[in-house]
């Protein structure tokens, strides 16, 4: 079905507040502005790398989205998606979501990523993805455990070596978060703070400390990273896919299994 692009009339009819905070969808130069500002934050990029406004707006222009969280004028989170088309269908690609640091843990990014599927159910859309670093364990969490992601693909090195201290040199290797919005499982899983791990055949391990291992011996991190690449390689190609995850005191935990 195809995506029905919204005029920018009724771009900012979106809202949602919650404990003070703002949620919007924008089509303003200015505030857009205030969201690249809030990347530039969040990421450290250098000025090169940063996504600059013009491709915020082309994003709002050609049916993707840009989402923002405010606690009053102040921007203190975004989303950018921009519209994709694969095997003749369309979809939506969440390129970046970021929340300012003394922000974060509140709620906030989960919230912006709800707004993004409210935006996208309404305009009969079906699939929403994402990329996300198999290191990040929190991130890994929040896609998998909270929002009811699956994994099927790992993409090596995708957008090469960054500026950004939150890449910690190394290759910027992602999974591909799949976020079957329209799902069962996801609304069963949606009104929950937390889903189950669930069922799994195979499991791929992280450790917990991966992020002081990346800082303090970039060796192993990077030997570390190459084997959990083999392993996601190697068990995507056998058909399996991560459904689960379970983050302990001494690992995280992908858990995988033939869907």
């Amino acid at each position: 079905m195809p995506i029905e692009f919204m005029p920018d009339s009724t771009l900012n009819m979106f809202e949602s507040t919650m404990t003070g905070i703002t949620l919007r969808q924008l089509c303003q130069p200015q505030e857009i502005q205030m969201c690249v500002d809030v990347q530039k934050t969040v990421w450290g990029f250098s000025d090169l790398e940063v996504v600059p406004l013009r491709m915020f707006v082309v994003a709002v222009r050609t049916g993707g989205q840009v989402t923002g969280a405010f606690d009053g004028e102040r921007a203190i989170g975004s989303a950018l998606s921009v519209a994709a088309h694969r095997n003749g269908e369309l979809y939506l690609h969440s390129h970046m979501t970021a929340v300012l640091p003394e922000y974060q843990n509140r709620g906030i990014g989960r919230q912006l990523k709800l707004a993004q599927r409210d935006d996208a159910l309404s305009r009969s859309i079906n699939l929403i993805e994402w990329t996300f670093d198999p290191l990040q364990l929190r991130n890994a969490h929040f896609n998998i455990a909270r929002l009811g992601a699956i994994v099927r693909e790992y993409l090596p090195n995708i957008y090469g070596r960054t500026s950004s201290p939150l890449h910690h040199g190394l290759p910027t290797d992602r999974l591909v978060a799949q976020w079957w919005i329209r799902d069962s499982r996801i609304e069963q899983m949606l009104p929950k703070q937390v889903v189950g791990p669930g069922s799994a055949e195979e499991q791929v391990c992280v450790p917990r400390n991966i992020l002081e291992i990346c800082d303090q011996d970039p060796g192993r991190a990077k030997e570390l990273q190459s084997q959990i690449r083999r392993q996601f390689q190697r068990l995507f190609a056998d058909g399996f896919a991560i459904t689960g995850f379970v983050l302990d005191k001494q690992s995280g935990k992908y858990l995988l299994q033939r869907i």
